[in-house]
């Protein structure tokens, strides 16, 4: 049987505990999931994207189903070179989800990776990367919204 292996994209600037509740339930689903974590020069960040990758890899070094790579390419083109046939995302929203549905609609015509949609946990869906930069600027405790040993400065 062929290994069932997704990624999941994203900034991860930084990476949540509603990310880290997506890729878990993911593992469910698939037998290996890689962490794409996007390179994208024009979006203003925190962390350097290395300091993103080595964060993660650090978190899940124990997790020999997980991978985590840095990439600056489509999503789609990303999963195809990783042997990906699937995309893992997540949806907090309406508003999630129809921007999901259209980058999923245009990633299966370009590629023919197909997207696999997890709604958020209740518990996770308000949090997001923005919140937890902008609580961290003004001085507030982010350790609630970001996995338990995350290195995130």
């Amino acid at each position: 049987m062929e290994e069932r292996i997704a990624i999941f994209p994203g900034s991860f600037d930084p990476f949540t505990r509603g990310h880290e509740s997506l890729l878990r339930r993911g593992l469910t689903l698939f037998d290996r999931i890689i962490v794409g974590v996007g390179i994208n020069e024009s979006k203003r960040t925190e962390q350097s994207t290395g300091q993103r990758i080595n964060a993660l890899r650090r978190l899940f070094a124990t997790e020999e189903r997980i991978q985590v790579e840095g990439y600056s390419d489509l999503t789609a083109d990303f999963a195809r070179r990783m042997g990906a046939r699937f995309i893992l995302r997540g949806v907090r929203s309406v508003k999630d989800y129809e921007y999901e549905t259209a980058i999923a609609d245009l990633n299966r015509r370009l590629t023919g990776v197909e997207t696999i949609i997890l709604l958020a946990e209740p518990q996770w869906a308000y949090i997001s990367s923005s919140m937890v930069k902008e609580l961290k600027h003004f001085g507030k405790d982010i350790t609630p919204y970001i996995p338990e040993g995350l290195e995130y400065e």
